[in-house]
């Protein structure tokens, strides 16, 4: 028993050491050998992962309005493209009217205090008042300058028009209708009322979201994490939309051990559907040591994968590391330059030669 495990294992160190299998053209015709170039790789396919389209929050908008009212009329239905600036809905508000009389009425105020302010400041020059009730002259311009501002603002946020304002300035004509505008040009994706309801100040009416950006949710097995990389590509199944990884997530989903990776799409795309579910392929870019070869042209043994590098004498065999499959290929990673000339079918052949088992494929 010991002599005959002392031969094992001197005709085990002899395989192991071993680099180069020694066949004339004719013995590897005979094997079956035939030869190819290592093909290079641009991007090297990790995965595939469920994909939900989603939206860029900045991108996302709630319509609502700051005032109390009843909803007049709707304009617009869900999956309307709208511009920036578009009417959405009208509302009849009394609290609009509100709004207006306490412009108006500021305006008045202001315009009293305005001659005030002038008149004093030609008597301040002369020495007849005082500077205590200049500076009070001052102030109190100021507190209604400021009253005006604030009066407007709170109209023009309301979705008071510039030209509902000149007419209410010009005019002094009151108007309880209130416009809702779009606040970004896109598409209404919800809406959460309907004519004739009464509407709270700040209540949702309408979603809206520019869709000329999407983003890709990716749920990703977190085994399968550690190979994924901030840049790597996302293919879309069954078109030709690509994305990009930004984002990873750092926590794992309690309910399915999926980790969050998202990725940008790169174009305009008019096919897809917020919400929608979709299958995708991520793909890891490699610049250097990454190829394409047959199957057939990668061996296992000693638990290793190995290719055949053809030599002046035969065959070189070479250790690589594969990293993965796909419709016949192999994907390896190698030190070898790209065009090695390599043993493309007949790897088993030259496998058990080197083994010294004789065979074929």
């Amino acid at each position: 028993m010991r002599l005959i495990f002392s031969v094992f294992v001197i005709f085990y160190s002899y395989i192991t050491v071993a680099e180069e299998i020694v066949l004339t053209e004719l013995q590897a015709q005979n094997l079956g050998i035939q030869l190819g170039h290592l093909v290079a790789l641009e991007s090297v396919p990790l995965l595939t992962a469920p994909a939900k389209i989603t939206i860029p929050p900045k991108n996302d908008y709630i319509v609502s309005t700051l005032q109390a009212g009843l909803l007049q009329e709707i304009k617009v239905s869900i999956g309307d493209k709208v511009k920036k600036g578009q009417v959405l809905a009208t509302i009849n508000s009394p609290q609009l009217l509100e709004l207006q009389q306490q412009y108006l009425n500021a305006l008045n105020a202001l315009q009293l205090a305005k001659a005030d302010f002038n008149r004093d400041k030609k008597l301040l020059s002369e020495g007849i008042i005082t500077e205590r009730r200049w500076k009070t002259t001052q102030a109190q311009h100021k507190i209604l300058l400021s009253q005006v501002n604030q009066s407007k603002q709170l109209l023009v946020l309301s979705g008071f028009s510039k030209a509902a304002m000149q007419q209410l300035i010009t005019h002094n004509r009151l108007n309880s209708q209130l416009t809702v505008i779009a606040p970004i040009s896109g598409v209404i994706l919800e809406r959460f009322v309907h004519s004739g309801a009464p509407i709270n100040a700040l209540e949702p009416l309408f979603r809206l979201a520019n869709i000329e950006q999407l983003w890709l949710d990716i749920s990703i097995p977190q085994q399968r994490m550690q190979r994924l990389q901030l840049g790597d590509k996302v293919v879309l199944e069954n078109s030709e939309y690509t994305a990009d990884i930004f984002f990873l997530s750092q926590q794992v989903n309690a309910d399915n051990q999926t980790v969050l990776a998202r990725a940008k799409l790169e174009a305009k795309t008019d096919s897809l559907r917020i919400g929608q579910i979709i299958r995708v392929q991520i793909n890891q870019t490699h610049h250097k040591n990454t190829f394409s070869v047959p199957n057939r042209a990668v061996a296992s043994f000693d638990n290793k994968s190995h290719i055949f590098i053809k030599t002046a004498t035969g065959f070189k065999i070479q250790v690589v590391k594969v990293l993965g499959k796909s419709k016949g290929q192999t994907n390896i990673s190698t030190d070898l330059p790209a065009k090695t000339m390599i043993a493309t079918k007949g790897a088993v052949a030259l496998k058990a030669h080197f083994l010294g088992l004789g065979g074929d494929e």
